[in-house]
């Protein structure tokens, strides 16, 4: 009697591999023999997997766009700084407070050395009439040139408010696209882009004249959709067809287009044209000197003021310092608040956080359900292929061959169920992206169709174990007498 074989021995992996082959392609004959039923089988991983995929890219979209739009409006070094009501402790001390004046600027120039760019901000409501237009401005802002640094902004045409500007309170003023569009027309529909430097600006009925605009900010799904209409208007153009361009259009992501919103003014110009009164006040430009403003009553806090820091890794230390730099101008009255981009990135990273996992129980839901299914109609398959399962064993199939058959079939329903999930959510996510509520179009990933197929074969193999083993275990003698 010839010695047996080492179990890692080469012909003992070949007959492995054949005996795996064989059950694959019975699988197979037998998917193929009841193609219907296996569909329906398939639908739940199918469902399961491009519902996986979908979630995933657009919650991965809404990432994106929140995160374009965070550094869009300064990026992490960022501290905002605004006024605030007493707390309890100190409402008695209300008339005493005096908010954030250009006294607390000067305060954190001396005295925050991590403090590296301050950008006081006061802010008014504003009626803009040119070109026999009029647009009401919700992010007129009186500041100084230091502005286009800290809200990374680009002059696109013309140039920034500068230190003489403010110091000379000029009539001057720098827009954003939106207000230009608003007046002065938007390329697409006009046909051409216009330039309002050097136009006349009525704020409030104040004359001023345009002296910049910054670029258009957008992200990269609005950029896309308007280079589409750009080129259709072209084309319809050159083939003698009009139609309205404008109609629809919609203002996309509300951080961009408030900064595309944006109306630019010399700070001192706003305190003396539209905020001044009888009381004195020394407003510095930035330029190193300060002067008095005479009016006859008015406020002069700012509404606001920013800050950036050396760097986000002493964020915690620069606050501090602020803060003691604050209360002490403020005589220990705390009615002021900060708001950093820190925070908001941990509230995106949160809400994204908790996208992610609401959708992938729902999607893990319905690939339970597809799992349950194939169990279901595996049971049914075994019930109908006693006899056979019989005769395989009672010629000399093994316990491992008849487990390996069922197990397989299971696996192959649930892969070719994740193959088409995965070519199924592509359409799933063009259909989303046409009425998606982000900014930005979703993002299938790699990572997310790996994820959803290897759970599909997951479910598939969990699936399968349980009929594999009660077809393995059936004996041959009672499975022959099986009517």
């Amino acid at each position: 009697m010839s010695p047996a074989l080492p179990v890692t021995s080469p012909e003992v992996l070949r007959h492995s591999w054949a005996q795996l082959g064989v059950s694959i392609l019975a699988g197979m004959r037998e998917i193929w023999a009841h193609k219907f039923r296996s569909l329906l089988t398939m639908l739940g991983i199918i469902l399961g997997v491009s519902s996986l995929v979908a979630m995933s890219a657009l919650v991965s979209g809404m990432e994106k766009g929140a995160k374009e739009a965070l550094v869009a409006i300064g990026g992490l070094e960022k501290v905002s700084i605004s006024p605030q009501g007493l707390p309890i402790e100190q409402r008695h001390l209300s008339d005493q407070a005096v908010g954030i004046t250009i006294n607390d600027v000067e305060a954190l120039k001396q005295s925050a050395p991590l403090v590296t760019l301050l950008s006081p901000e006061m802010r008014f409501p504003a009626a803009l009439t040119a070109n026999g237009k009029a647009f009401r401005a919700w992010n007129c802002v009186g500041v100084w040139p230091a502005a286009l640094e800290m809200n990374e902004h680009v002059v696109e045409h013309g140039r920034m408010l500068n230190e003489l500007d403010d110091e000379l309170a000029r009539n001057v003023c720098v827009i954003g696209t939106a207000t230009r569009d608003e007046l002065w027309g938007e390329p697409e529909k006009v046909g051409h882009e216009v330039i309002p430097v050097g136009e006349t600006l009525f704020i409030n009925g104040v004359p001023f004249t345009v002296i910049g605009m910054f670029q258009r900010y957008e992200s990269e799904r609005d950029r896309k959709e308007r280079q589409l209409a750009a080129s259709q208007a072209g084309k319809q153009q050159t083939t003698g067809v009009t139609r309205n361009q404008g109609r629809g259009r919609r203002r996309g992501n509300f951080v961009f287009y408030m900064k595309n919103a944006t109306v630019y003014i010399p700070l001192n110009t706003v305190w003396m044209k539209f905020r001044s009164g009888a009381s004195q006040i020394a407003i510095n430009s930035g330029g190193g000197g300060s002067r008095t403003i005479t009016g006859t009553t008015g406020d002069p806090r700012l509404s606001g003021l920013s800050v950036k820091i050396a760097t986000v890794d002493k964020l915690s230390e620069a606050l501090q310092q602020i803060r003691n730099v604050l209360m002490h101008t403020h005589k220990g009255i705390e009615d002021f608040s900060f708001f950093t981009q820190e925070d908001w990135a941990d509230q995106i990273n949160t809400f994204i956080h908790n996208a992610r996992l609401s959708g992938g129980l729902i999607a893990g839901i319905s690939l339970l359900v597809g799992g349950i299914g194939i169990m279901n109609i595996m049971l049914a398959s075994i019930s109908e292929r006693v006899r056979e399962i019989g005769i395989r064993k009672s010629v000399g199939a093994a316990t491992s061959d008849i487990f390996t058959q069922i197990l397989v079939e299971s696996v192959v329903i649930a892969i070719l169920g994740g193959l088409t999930g995965l070519a199924t959510s592509f359409a799933l996510v063009n259909l989303i992206s046409s009425f998606s509520p982000t900014d930005n179009a979703p993002i299938i990933k790699v990572t997310a169709l790996a994820i959803a197929f290897a759970f599909s074969v997951l479910v598939g193999i969990l699936a399968g174990i349980f009929p594999a083993v009660k077809a393995a275990r059936l004996n041959p003698i009672q499975a022959l007498r099986y009517e």
